[in-house]
């Protein structure tokens, strides 16, 4: 105890050991902690870009699943998840085996069943024009079609209209989305040739996501399509069965479909290719959560080594403020507390980077913008944890400085 302690204490009769440090309030803590902010802005950006960066990954790719996600259970919305797809399996020489010209009728009447539709493969080809050479073709497929396929589908007419029971019986032609777009057609009442007959286009279909081989083809009246050739055996039956029995209904569909060679009837939901397909697409979220944490990890090490410069530049400031009174303690909690102020900062901007990002991804997909919010929160936690841990070093470091040794520093 020094002799001016001694006399105060003399004076005021108060043992040393009584005598309590003076204790820091919040308020003067945040203004310790912000001052790198005002003294040095530019070293603070750089330091605190590293956790902006892993927050925004963050967000980022929690967000855009989410928004996928969503927008997944918007088209199931629209198209439904009790559709079923049944479809003959190659012959065993590697030829196309077609279903029973019945099988639409016996599918039918399966009680559960709401909707049955079919098309079937006329293998025709499709042109745009006769002057196209016939060893061109357009890789497109010609089907005919049931009437109430659109509805089976839940399908929509982009421009024009679909078969009905008029059109169906003449040389008319509803054009897949991907179909048009291949032979250039934009509007109804063109002309295309389908073998050596020219049809009349009549209507342009929406896409389907649930039916993407419907979007690939031009569709053909049922009775129509006999002038092509068609034998009237369909080749894939789409269904539409009650929820609750969806399960029992697709056991049952091969049997029903063919009695005689079930194992040549492959019965799908496409529903479940789509979400596959989804799932696939987002396999890459755990690679990018992990470049989130190598951000962090990089970020946190670059606070650390600001800390720690800032502990080297500071030694006056450090030694001046122990002179004055100043304990180890508060010494550590200043220096904690800028480092928690500098990664909290680092973090409010990475939120704000990551909610950016993801809605302006969502938007260029037409998907409704999902936020985690527990994410957020998750990403502003991890901000502090990374200052906590960033500034334990530095902050022992400046507690451990004598102010002897701090004021006679260069």
């Amino acid at each position: 105890m020094s002799v001016n302690t001694a006399r105060r204490t003399e004076v005021s009769g108060a043992n040393p050991r009584d005598v309590k440090p003076t204790r820091l309030s919040l308020t003067d803590l945040l203004l310790l902690g912000l001052s790198p902010l005002r003294t040095r802005p530019m070293r603070a950006v750089l330091s605190a870009l590293g956790i902006s960066i892993g927050i925004a990954t963050l967000v980022v790719v929690t967000g855009i699943p989410a928004s996928s996600r969503a927008a997944l259970m918007e088209e199931f919305a629209a198209l439904g998840t009790n559709l079923l797809r049944a479809e003959a399996a190659t012959g065993t020489n590697n030829e196309a085996a077609s279903l029973p010209p019945d099988s639409v009728a016996m599918v039918e009447r399966i009680g559960p069943a709401d909707q049955v539709s079919a098309v079937a493969n006329t293998h025709a080809v499709i042109r745009r024009s006769d002057r196209i050479p016939d060893s061109e073709t357009s890789g497109l497929t010609v089907l005919a079609s049931k009437l109430n396929l659109l509805d089976t589908l839940n399908g929509q007419v982009r421009t024009g209209t679909f078969l009905n029971e008029t059109t169906s019986k003449f040389p008319t032609v509803v054009l897949g989305d991907i179909a048009a777009a291949r032979l250039g057609i934009t509007a109804p009442d063109a002309q295309v040739r389908i073998n050596d007959t020219w049809f009349t286009v009549i209507g342009i279909l929406a896409p389907l996501p649930l039916a993407p081989e419907v979007e690939r083809s031009a569709l053909v009246g049922w009775e129509s399509a006999e002038d092509l050739g068609f034998d009237q055996r369909p080749t894939v039956l789409y269904l539409r069965a009650q929820e609750p029995s969806i399960d029992d209904v697709r056991a049952v569909l091969p049997q029903t479909i063919s009695p005689e060679r079930p194992s040549q009837v492959r019965v799908s939901r496409p529903s479940d290719a789509l979400t596959a397909k989804r799932l696939t697409e987002n396999t890459f979220s755990a690679l990018m959560l992990g470049l989130a944490g190598v951000a962090l990890l990089v970020g946190g090490i670059g606070v650390a080594n600001t800390m720690v410069i800032s502990v080297l530049e500071r030694k006056r400031e450090i030694g001046l403020r122990r002179a004055l009174g100043a304990n180890r303690g508060q010494i550590r909690t200043q220096f904690l507390t800028e480092s928690v102020v500098l990664c909290l900062l680092g973090g409010v901007a990475g939120v704000l980077l990551g909610l950016t990002g993801t809605a302006g991804y969502a938007f260029a997909h037409n998907w409704p913008a999902v936020i985690p919010i527990e994410m957020v929160l998750a990403g502003l936690g991890a901000a502090v944890v990374t200052g906590v841990v960033a500034g334990v070093y530095p902050a022992v470091r400046a507690s451990r400085l004598t102010p002897t040794e701090a004021l006679a520093a260069p």
